[in-house]
């Protein structure tokens, strides 16, 4: 049961983990805190300090074509930001 699902790398976060050591990942819905430390720590051999976590609700699209309006709905996520020890950092370039 693989609790992260994939890193978030967006300029904000990169900007969040430059001054304060802070990463985010998208994770299970059903994931608690404990277990995406634990998780973070198995997967990076980090020590981390605090997991906060956000849930965003699906929303609604919609869009005007030839063929009338489309509706459709964005999927539903969990947001895990970790914060990691002073001195632990987490390089999710190093496979590229």
């Amino acid at each position: 049961m693989q609790i992260l699902i994939k890193p978030i790398v967006t300029e904000k976060l990169n900007d969040i983990s430059e001054k304060l050591n802070r990463f985010g990942f998208v994770v299970k819905k059903d994931a608690n805190k404990l277990q995406i430390k634990k998780a973070v720590e198995e997967m990076y051999n980090v020590t981390v300090e605090g997991v906060n976590t956000m849930n965003y609700a699906g929303k609604v699209k919609s869009r005007y074509t030839k063929s009338g309006v489309q509706v459709g709905k964005t999927a539903a996520y969990k947001k895990a930001i970790v914060t990691l020890a002073e001195g632990d950092k987490i390089d999710f370039y190093s496979n590229i």
